[in-house]
């Protein structure tokens, strides 16, 4: 009799855990499928590219290079929670324009990647994005930049964890799902979250140079999530308020300022002259 109680309840409990992650994954991730922005249509020099994410399963990507034969440095972008990639390709295209490759990839059922979005998949295809880089590209580790925007940024913590990395940039980052929900939906929202994307347990296995950013008007993420992340990471870090944005008009609200600080992060931690 009892063992056939522990039975039920340990099937009780698993169905729960099923769910809360069902509810999670359908609250965190919102893509838009299909491409709505072509980079031929508004001028931007991106490639389209397709990656093995794990066998029958192909994430879309966009490659933007940067001018000069001679760059070899690069960033991963890891974009929002929201939309998909080709939403992102100006801002992409600012950030090649910095003298950096910029590989900017859709996770799993966003834009025209195959699959659903889960958090175990999503750092996955971040894993593939950063090994493409690497193995096909020829652009060394230790000269790639990861910039993770917002759900982002806890994508780039995850892959970040004890790889030689040049520098991680994050903007608009919070310390847990489970922080977010609580802002959001109280004790009940935090229940249903914990665990789930929790930056704040994985940051201090940075081994790279941090740079964090975050509208201090931001209403989505609240900033101090952001700042307490950036209490726990490791030396050497920076923190930089971008003033009266919010959290989806950082690049707008920052504008040349914003681009000039990234680009100076960028020298810092993969010079443009390093010896290759």
């Amino acid at each position: 009799m009892r063992a056939g109680l522990a039975i039920v309840a340990t099937l009780a409990l698993g169905s729960g855990l099923l769910m809360r992650g069902l509810v999670v994954d359908r609250f965190v991730f919102q893509p838009s499928p299909g491409m709505q922005v072509v980079p031929e249509n508004i001028g931007i020099d991106a490639e389209q590219v397709w990656l093995d994410s794990e066998p029958g399963l192909r994430i879309h990507g966009f490659w933007l290079p940067a001018r000069g034969a001679e760059v070899d440095r690069a960033l991963l972008f890891l974009h929002g929670n929201a939309g998909n990639a080709s939403h992102r390709l100006p801002n992409a295209a600012a950030l090649a324009d910095l003298g950096a490759h910029v590989l900017l990839i859709d996770y799993r059922g966003y834009g025209l990647s195959e699959g659903r979005a889960s958090e175990a998949g999503v750092y996955a295809d971040a894993r593939v994005g950063l090994a493409h880089l690497v193995e096909t590209r020829g652009v060394r580790e230790e000269r790639v930049v990861l910039f993770g925007r917002s759900l982002g940024a806890a994508v780039a913590v995850d892959l970040a964890r004890d790889r030689r990395l040049a520098g991680v940039i994050l903007e608009s980052a919070f310390s847990s799902a489970s922080d977010v929900a609580r802002g959001i939906f109280g004790a009940p929202g935090a229940w249903l979250a914990h665990g789930s994307f929790d930056s704040q347990s994985k940051i201090h296995e940075l081994r790279a140079p941090l740079l964090m950013l975050h509208g201090d008007r931001d209403r989505i993420i609240d900033p101090r999530l952001g700042q307490r992340l950036f209490e726990s990471a490791p030396e050497p870090k920076a923190f930089e308020w971008i003033r009266n944005a919010g959290h989806n008009d950082t690049v707008q609200v920052g504008g040349r300022r914003y681009f000039a600080r990234l680009g100076r992060f960028l020298d810092q931690v993969a010079p443009r002259d390093s010896a290759r």
